[in-house]
């Protein structure tokens, strides 16, 4: 027979575990919202003094994603730890929109990102 403690414990890790995949889950809709943002951004990345197109600036930090994934447990920690800056010399990527002045790109992806949970609570 199995002991009603039994069932409650068992209970509970279920919720937490169930907890912790809708959280992991809302994280990577997060991380995959801003790695799209960039891609179709039409901004010039400037990674380490060279230029490139908003497309390799999402592959470029996708293939960092996937490196890094395990040291990120936050869209704000994504920012902050791998799409900011580049690992090897740490000097800080930079985007370019519309001929405006250039912006860092942790800054430009975190008013995405507030932007995305914004507008995700008004609907």
């Amino acid at each position: 027979m199995i002991s009603a403690a039994r069932v409650l414990t068992g209970l509970f890790f279920l919720l937490c575990i169930g907890s912790l995949a809708a959280g992991d889950k809302i994280e990577n809709e997060e991380i995959e919202y801003l790695l799209e943002s960039v891609g179709q951004s039409g901004c010039i990345f400037v990674r380490n003094g060279s230029e490139h197109s908003p497309e390799d600036a999402e592959s470029h930090l996708r293939l960092k994603y996937r490196n890094g994934k395990k040291w990120v447990k936050s869209a704000e920690q994504f920012i902050a730890r791998l799409a900011s800056k580049s690992s090897w010399t740490g000097r800080i990527y930079y985007l370019r929109c519309d001929g405006e002045d250039r912006q860092p790109v942790g800054e430009w992806l975190t008013n995405k990102l507030f932007s995305y949970r914004n507008e995700k609570l008004e609907n």
